[in-house]
């Protein structure tokens, strides 16, 4: 089973886009397998973590900001502009694909995780993120 997902971005940052695959997931029937989420994009990543405390992103965002930074003498890829080149080195470090069971219906995800697409350019955009389930 295959789902396209279309989410728009307004900002760069993280957002995490468990509900909507929690109801893709949960209209598909799929009562135990694996679920394959891929990020279409050279510029953005997906990352599972902690959706209780919204610091924990605000933290992340400003750590990845200070590791790499706009204006970077060592970047020769300007063309589309200050952020690009930083934007593919933060997806090159980052997951653009992961991989999650499906249990009992439901994402096995950890009390605290959720599912976030991490948006590293500022212009808006839209992201896809193709889902495919495995199922047994």
């Amino acid at each position: 089973m295959l789902h396209r997902f279309d989410f728009e971005n307004p900002a760069p940052g993280l957002r995490e886009i468990t509900p909507e695959v929690e109801a893709w997931l949960s209209q598909s029937g799929v009562e135990e397998g694996l679920l394959t989420l891929f990020l279409r994009h050279t510029s953005a990543s997906l990352l599972i973590q902690e959706n209780a405390d919204p610091s924990v992103c605000r933290d992340l965002e400003a750590w990845l900001g200070r590791l790499v930074m706009e204006g970077d003498p060592l970047f020769t890829h300007v063309s589309e502009g200050s952020d690009d080149m930083p934007a593919h080195v933060k997806s090159a470090l980052l997951p653009t694909s992961l991989s999650i069971p499906i249990l009992k219906g439901a994402l096995g995800l950890g009390t605290w995780q959720g599912v976030f697409l991490w948006e590293h350019r500022r212009r808006p955009r839209v992201r896809s993120v193709w889902a495919h389930v495995g199922a047994d």
